[in-house]
């Protein structure tokens, strides 16, 4: 069973969210909190596997709440569940350690594959959140002196296809079908970049593609 632990200051949002996860047979919900601290009390006491962050409360916000709690648990996965209007709260998520980010309104079905990716270490992600997320990255880039380089060891010209078209929010059927390789392919290239560049997950990924200026902005 995959143990979940809801965050969300609305409790009409924590009530949807706990109906639906127990409808899965795979997923059980240990906790719920209405704010950051009670996060990171619940999180330190129910030891939960996935924990669906809200980014804005009152009193601790998501962001410093995730910090917390993956300083104490850092096997623990904190999945956002970001708004339209999040965009400056999203970056920092990210930095805070935060492993997928998915749309509130995203299907119920989305939404329950998303817990079980961040359980078995993988990264959800709504595709307009990474846009966005990359959209960030392009910003900062303009406003510094020089992009980064890409971390060693050097990347194959293949990887480097792979890694800015990442970077341009594709999904790995767009990348396969833009390079005419299959998808078994594309997911062991990334999961090589991943192994090379130290990006735990595909949005940074993403975002190094852009500040390395592999994708153009």
């Amino acid at each position: 069973m995959i143990r979940v632990l809801l965050v969300d200051d609305l409790q009409l949002v924590r009530a949807g969210l706990r109906m639906l996860c127990e409808s899965a047979a795979d997923l059980v919900v240990v906790g719920e909190a209405e704010d950051g601290r009670a996060a990171v009390r619940q999180a330190d006491r129910l030891l939960p596997d996935v924990v669906l962050m809200d980014l804005r409360m009152p009193g601790m916000d998501g962001i410093t709440a995730t910090e917390r709690i993956l300083a104490s648990r850092p096997a623990t996965r904190v999945v956002v569940l970001t708004t339209f209007d999040d965009d400056d709260h999203l970056y920092p998520a990210l930095a805070a350690g935060a492993c997928g980010f998915l749309v509130k309104d995203t299907s119920p079905g989305e939404l329950l594959d998303g817990v079980r990716k961040a359980a078995a270490g993988e990264s959800p992600f709504s595709q307009d959140v990474l846009r966005r997320l990359v959209s960030h990255a392009v910003r900062s880039r303009a406003h510094a002196a020089e992009p980064p380089p890409v971390p060693e060891p050097k990347l194959t010209g293949r990887e480097r296809e792979v890694l800015a078209l990442v970077g341009e929010g594709l999904t790995n059927a767009e990348v396969a079908d833009r390079l005419h390789l299959g998808l078994t392919t594309v997911k062991t290239h990334i999961a090589n970049l991943m192994t090379k560049t130290g990006c735990p997950n595909r949005v940074r990924l993403a975002v190094l593609a852009v500040q390395s200026g592999i994708t153009p902005s």
